[in-house]
């Protein structure tokens, strides 16, 4: 069979024997990976692990390093706790599809009527113990959507700066929001 068999593309030539077949050519070597010399274990041991485990940096993290968008001194004194907000809404115990609405009437409402300064509080979130998955999950969805939502539309273009807010204000369970003037 194989020797009446009519290739399907003649002008090709390919190699008939395994011996025919052209050898690649040597790789480069390459410098061999120095790595820390395991430790023996011994039996009665307990195995280390490595638990602090973390894939994306937290929201205090993020915010934190978000660029500075308002006035130096005003920030100073918006994380030092020194300046009062002008309004609250306080989302805990509501579900991402009731807290979203809510925060979206309540932020464009204060950039209407020219306020600058307003407190988103979320709470903390619930604690659910340790977190022994291979993906850790953090607490708090409200806690982790909030700053998203803030940074999107149609909030987006009234936020200048979310910041967590100082501990007499609620700490990392609430966030400033610093808006921007009306009209700009």
């Amino acid at each position: 069979m194989a020797r009446t068999a009519q290739p399907l593309h003649p002008q090709k030539a390919r190699p008939r024997k395994p011996g025919d077949m052209a050898l690649p050519e040597a790789l480069p070597q390459e410098k061999p990976v120095v790595t820390e010399p395991v430790r023996p274990f011994r039996m009665g041991e307990k195995a280390q692990t490595v638990l602090g485990h973390d894939l994306s940096p937290s929201i205090s993290e993020r915010l934190s390093a978000a660029p500075l968008r308002m006035d130096a001194k005003a920030f100073a004194r918006m994380n030092r706790g020194k300046l009062a907000p002008e309004a609250r809404i306080d989302l805990h115990g509501l579900t991402l599809a009731e807290a979203q609405p809510e925060l979206i009437r309540f932020v464009l409402n204060a950039h209407a009527q020219g306020m600058r300064l307003v407190l988103v509080i979320t709470g903390k979130g619930r604690d659910r113990g340790e977190d022994h998955g291979p993906i850790p999950q953090r607490p708090g969805i409200l806690r982790q959507q909030v700053p998203r939502w803030l940074h999107q539309p149609p909030l987006g273009p009234a936020v200048l700066q979310v910041a967590e807010a100082h501990l007499r204000h609620g700490g990392s369970g609430a966030y400033y929001v610093y808006l921007r003037r009306p009209g700009r």
